[in-house]
């Protein structure tokens, strides 16, 4: 009976979530995994020459005679068959004792007593040629294919943050989902203002971003609001891309639905196969112009923000006002009718806490 006990090993895998916690372990692990996509045709082209040496390798060192004493041609590193020839060259790719391979191959050397030749013939001069020529192209040049190769990814990923790419995806998708744990594809609009910035330049605008920025940048994306007041994934992401590389955005009076009907033909005429159900999530059509958008939603929140800020400085400037000019030199209330005749009455400085008023229905002290 087999016994699954052994798959509790798994349970160290465990680990690999804490690879989402660190901004630059993700970085590395995506460089190691988008490597994988040149590696494999560096690997064709070593084996190509391990193949090529090992069958040359075979016919000029492979009937050299044994030597267990603490030889480089033994009975596990020698020529006499083609796994062999492999391993053996594999280790003098490493660099380990590749120099005395190459002397323990050189001509004059015993032969193998299986071949019936008895004379020391075995071996070739060729072997200096053999061996320099292999450490060569395998040690510095193919073996640094792989540095290359993972450096160039690396550098990719690493670039000038203002240059989209798949990890600003990655970081979208992550954060999308934050908002949306239950995978629906829909967030609520009001969630738009904290997605900008947390997300990072230039698909996002980053924490340090003013408010009124990622306002202006809503308002540039004018993405349709659903009847349940959300907005889809896919509308969301390319409205954000649109907005960072100013694809057919309306400037200066350019009529907006003009630039997306261009766009929409563009895009056809890329993905023809592209369903019409996919091409208006991506670029939404506004059917009419009352429709709810984000942009309006906002638009309007700005202005209210704007005259809430007038307000506010009018009623500081005009309590200033107040507060610099004499109080004989303020403005008097008009008397009401049932104080005609019976004088005006001149503000008084309001009393202190240590002094005593007079009310006035009774008589004052002369």
């Amino acid at each position: 009976m087999i016994n699954l006990s052994f798959l509790r090993l798994f349970r160290a895998a465990r680990l690999i979530k804490l690879l989402r916690q660190g901004y630059t372990i993700r970085i590395l692990l995506w460089t190691f995994v988008q490597s994988f996509k040149a590696l494999p045709y560096v690997c064709l082209l070593i084996a190509m020459l391990f193949f090529i040496y090992a069958i040359i390798g075979m016919q000029l060192f492979g009937n050299l005679a044994l030597d267990d004493e603490g030889g480089a041609i033994n009975e596990h590193n020698n020529f006499r068959t083609f796994i062999m020839a492999l391993m053996l060259l594999f280790r003098s790719a490493t660099g380990e004792a590749w120099h005395d391979i190459m002397l323990a191959c050189l001509g004059s050397k015993v032969c193998d007593p299986e071949t019936g030749n008895k004379e020391p013939e075995c071996g070739s001069t060729f072997a200096y040629t053999y061996f320099v020529s292999f450490i060569f192209l395998c040690s510095f040049l193919m073996l640094n294919l792989f540095v290359a190769v993972i450096m160039d990814n690396f550098e990719y990923l690493t670039r000038d943050s203002s240059i989209l790419g798949p990890h600003h995806l990655d970081e979208y998708v992550r954060i999308w989902a934050e908002y949306d744990p239950a995978a629906c594809g829909r967030i609520h609009y009001k969630d738009m203002y904290s997605l900008l910035r947390v997300i990072s330049p230039p698909l996002g605008l980053g924490k340090k971003c003013p408010h009124r920025v990622a306002c202006k940048r809503l308002l540039r994306m004018d993405l349709p609001v659903a009847g349940d007041n959300t907005v889809h994934f896919n509308s969301t992401l390319m409205a954000l891309i649109r907005t960072a590389l100013d694809i057919k955005i309306a400037k200066g009076g350019a009529d907006k639905h003009q630039m997306d009907a261009e766009l929409r033909k563009e895009m056809m005429a890329i993905w023809p196969n592209l369903s019409q159900k996919t091409l208006d999530l991506l670029v939404t059509p506004h059917k009419a112009a009352t429709d709810l958008t984000v942009g309006k939603i906002y638009a309007a929140m700005m202005i209210m923000e704007y005259y809430r800020q007038s307000k506010t400085k009018k009623l500081q400037a005009l309590r200033e006002e107040q507060n610099r000019t004499p109080l004989m030199f303020q403005r008097m209330e008009p008397p009401s009718e049932g104080t005609e005749g019976q004088g005006v009455r001149v503000p008084t400085a309001s009393p202190s806490p240590n002094q005593t008023t007079t009310p006035s229905y009774l008589p004052r002290k002369a």
